[in-house]
Protein backbone atom coordinates (compact mmCIF):
# COMPACT_ATOMS: atom_id res chain seq x y z
CA UNK A 1 0.00 0.00 0.00
CA UNK A 2 3.16 2.81 0.73
CA UNK A 3 4.65 1.42 -2.04
CA UNK A 4 1.43 2.00 -4.50
CA UNK A 5 0.65 5.65 -3.01
CA UNK A 6 4.55 6.53 -3.35
CA UNK A 7 4.08 5.94 -6.77
CA UNK A 8 0.84 7.75 -6.86
CA UNK A 9 2.50 10.73 -5.52
CA UNK A 10 5.47 10.92 -7.88
CA UNK A 11 3.78 10.11 -11.04
CA UNK A 12 1.24 13.30 -9.84
CA UNK A 13 4.19 15.11 -9.00
CA UNK A 14 6.01 14.45 -12.27
CA UNK A 15 3.13 15.53 -14.65
CA UNK A 16 2.52 18.65 -12.83
CA UNK A 17 6.22 19.49 -13.32
CA UNK A 18 5.96 18.45 -16.93
CA UNK A 19 2.55 20.36 -17.63
CA UNK A 20 4.57 23.59 -16.15
CA UNK A 21 7.59 23.44 -18.20
CA UNK A 22 5.17 22.38 -21.66
CA UNK A 23 2.96 25.15 -20.94
CA UNK A 24 6.01 27.89 -21.00
CA UNK A 25 7.23 26.22 -24.20
CA UNK A 26 3.83 25.83 -26.11
CA UNK A 27 2.99 29.45 -25.22
CA UNK A 28 6.50 31.08 -27.01
CA UNK A 29 7.56 31.86 -23.44
CA UNK A 30 11.03 31.08 -22.39
CA UNK A 31 11.03 29.02 -18.91
CA UNK A 32 14.13 29.53 -16.78
CA UNK A 33 15.91 32.81 -14.77
CA UNK A 34 14.46 36.05 -15.79
CA UNK A 35 17.68 37.50 -14.68
CA UNK A 36 20.88 37.56 -15.49
CA UNK A 37 24.49 39.41 -14.31
CA UNK A 38 27.80 39.56 -15.13
CA UNK A 39 30.54 41.78 -13.50
CA UNK A 40 33.45 42.66 -15.90
CA UNK A 41 37.44 42.86 -14.92
CA UNK A 42 39.99 44.23 -16.75
CA UNK A 43 42.29 41.47 -18.35
CA UNK A 44 46.19 41.82 -17.72
CA UNK A 45 47.40 45.88 -18.14
CA UNK A 46 44.23 47.22 -18.49
CA UNK A 47 42.94 46.14 -14.36
CA UNK A 48 41.68 49.93 -14.52
CA UNK A 49 38.41 48.52 -16.57
CA UNK A 50 35.41 47.31 -14.63
CA UNK A 51 31.62 46.78 -14.75
CA UNK A 52 28.77 45.21 -14.82
CA UNK A 53 25.99 43.74 -17.43
CA UNK A 54 22.49 42.97 -16.23
CA UNK A 55 20.18 40.75 -18.08
CA UNK A 56 16.36 40.87 -17.80
CA UNK A 57 13.81 38.43 -20.08
CA UNK A 58 10.82 40.09 -20.58
CA UNK A 59 8.32 40.41 -23.63
CA UNK A 60 9.96 40.62 -27.06
CA UNK A 61 13.40 39.65 -25.78
CA UNK A 62 16.38 40.45 -23.35
CA UNK A 63 17.05 43.31 -21.94
CA UNK A 64 20.69 44.25 -21.83
CA UNK A 65 22.17 47.03 -19.57
CA UNK A 66 25.98 47.62 -18.72
CA UNK A 67 27.70 50.85 -16.79
CA UNK A 68 31.82 50.31 -17.86
CA UNK A 69 34.18 52.42 -16.79
CA UNK A 70 38.08 52.62 -16.98
CA UNK A 71 37.52 52.56 -20.95
CA UNK A 72 39.88 54.89 -23.27
CA UNK A 73 37.35 56.87 -25.12
CA UNK A 74 35.19 55.88 -27.93
CA UNK A 75 33.62 52.73 -29.37
CA UNK A 76 34.34 49.21 -27.96
CA UNK A 77 33.25 45.94 -29.49
CA UNK A 78 31.08 44.23 -26.93
CA UNK A 79 30.22 40.24 -27.19
CA UNK A 80 29.01 37.44 -25.96
CA UNK A 81 31.56 34.45 -26.02
CA UNK A 82 31.40 31.03 -26.47
CA UNK A 83 33.02 29.40 -22.86
CA UNK A 84 32.18 30.91 -19.55
CA UNK A 85 36.09 30.38 -18.49
CA UNK A 86 38.17 33.00 -17.37
CA UNK A 87 41.01 31.53 -15.68
CA UNK A 88 43.88 32.88 -17.82
CA UNK A 89 44.48 37.07 -17.85
CA UNK A 90 43.89 38.12 -21.42
CA UNK A 91 40.83 37.04 -22.14
CA UNK A 92 41.28 34.34 -24.32
CA UNK A 93 40.20 31.15 -22.87
CA UNK A 94 36.39 32.56 -23.38
CA UNK A 95 36.98 31.26 -27.04
CA UNK A 96 35.37 32.83 -29.87
CA UNK A 97 31.84 34.54 -30.21
CA UNK A 98 28.60 32.65 -28.95
CA UNK A 99 27.42 31.38 -32.53
CA UNK A 100 25.13 28.38 -32.00
CA UNK A 101 23.88 29.01 -35.23
CA UNK A 102 27.48 29.33 -37.47
CA UNK A 103 26.52 32.41 -38.99
CA UNK A 104 28.39 35.15 -40.04
CA UNK A 105 29.61 38.51 -37.88
CA UNK A 106 27.29 40.94 -37.80
CA UNK A 107 25.76 43.60 -35.79
CA UNK A 108 23.23 43.26 -32.93
CA UNK A 109 19.92 44.13 -35.00
CA UNK A 110 21.58 42.36 -38.40
CA UNK A 111 19.63 39.93 -40.11
CA UNK A 112 22.78 37.76 -40.08
CA UNK A 113 24.75 37.75 -36.89
CA UNK A 114 26.14 35.88 -34.03
CA UNK A 115 23.87 35.38 -31.16
CA UNK A 116 26.85 36.99 -29.16
CA UNK A 117 27.00 39.82 -31.51
CA UNK A 118 26.03 43.06 -29.36
CA UNK A 119 27.70 45.66 -31.22
CA UNK A 120 29.45 48.50 -29.54
CA UNK A 121 29.72 50.57 -25.69
CA UNK A 122 30.55 54.20 -26.37
CA UNK A 123 32.62 55.51 -23.82
CA UNK A 124 32.95 59.00 -23.09
CA UNK A 125 36.33 61.18 -22.57
CA UNK A 126 36.03 60.03 -18.74
CA UNK A 127 36.11 56.60 -19.68
CA UNK A 128 32.22 55.89 -18.76
CA UNK A 129 30.20 53.63 -21.07
CA UNK A 130 26.66 52.56 -20.90
CA UNK A 131 24.76 50.21 -23.39
CA UNK A 132 20.76 49.87 -23.10
CA UNK A 133 18.80 47.65 -25.79
CA UNK A 134 16.39 44.34 -25.70
CA UNK A 135 17.99 41.68 -28.13
CA UNK A 136 15.05 39.38 -29.72
CA UNK A 137 18.01 36.38 -30.55
CA UNK A 138 19.44 36.15 -27.26
CA UNK A 139 17.54 33.93 -24.44
CA UNK A 140 18.93 33.46 -20.99
CA UNK A 141 18.31 29.26 -21.15
CA UNK A 142 17.67 27.28 -24.11
CA UNK A 143 19.78 26.68 -27.06
CA UNK A 144 21.67 30.30 -27.14
CA UNK A 145 21.21 30.73 -23.86
CA UNK A 146 23.66 32.84 -22.33
CA UNK A 147 24.16 32.01 -18.28
CA UNK A 148 27.47 30.22 -17.61
CA UNK A 149 29.10 32.15 -20.59
CA UNK A 150 31.78 35.03 -20.46
CA UNK A 151 31.31 38.63 -21.52
CA UNK A 152 34.06 40.48 -23.30
CA UNK A 153 34.52 44.32 -23.95
CA UNK A 154 37.75 44.80 -26.62
CA UNK A 155 39.94 47.76 -26.77
CA UNK A 156 38.50 48.78 -30.04
CA UNK A 157 35.78 49.29 -32.00
CA UNK A 158 33.29 46.44 -33.69
CA UNK A 159 33.14 47.44 -37.05
CA UNK A 160 30.10 45.22 -38.07
CA UNK A 161 31.57 43.30 -40.82
CA UNK A 162 34.68 42.11 -40.48
CA UNK A 163 35.22 38.47 -40.12
CA UNK A 164 34.84 36.68 -37.83
CA UNK A 165 35.21 39.16 -35.31
CA UNK A 166 34.43 42.86 -36.11
CA UNK A 167 37.91 43.36 -35.75
CA UNK A 168 37.33 45.17 -32.56
CA UNK A 169 41.04 44.39 -31.63
CA UNK A 170 42.50 42.61 -27.91
CA UNK A 171 39.98 41.69 -25.02
CA UNK A 172 40.18 44.64 -22.69
CA UNK A 173 37.88 43.21 -19.88
CA UNK A 174 35.61 39.89 -19.50
CA UNK A 175 33.42 38.33 -16.94
CA UNK A 176 31.06 35.05 -16.40
CA UNK A 177 27.27 35.44 -16.93
CA UNK A 178 25.42 34.45 -13.95
CA UNK A 179 22.04 33.86 -12.54
CA UNK A 180 21.03 37.36 -11.26
CA UNK A 181 19.11 38.56 -8.28
CA UNK A 182 15.62 40.72 -9.36
CA UNK A 183 16.34 44.18 -8.81
CA UNK A 184 14.35 45.52 -6.37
Amino acid sequence: MFRILTLSLLLAFSSSCTAEASSGSESGVEAGPVHAVCTLRGTRGNEGVQGSVRFTRQEGGVLIEAKVAGLSPGLHGFHIHEWGDVDCMDGKCAGGHFNPEGSNHGGPDGAVRHIGDMGNIEANKEGYGTYRRVDKRIQLSGPNGIIGRAVILHAGEDDLMSQPTGNAGARVAYGVIGIGKPKG
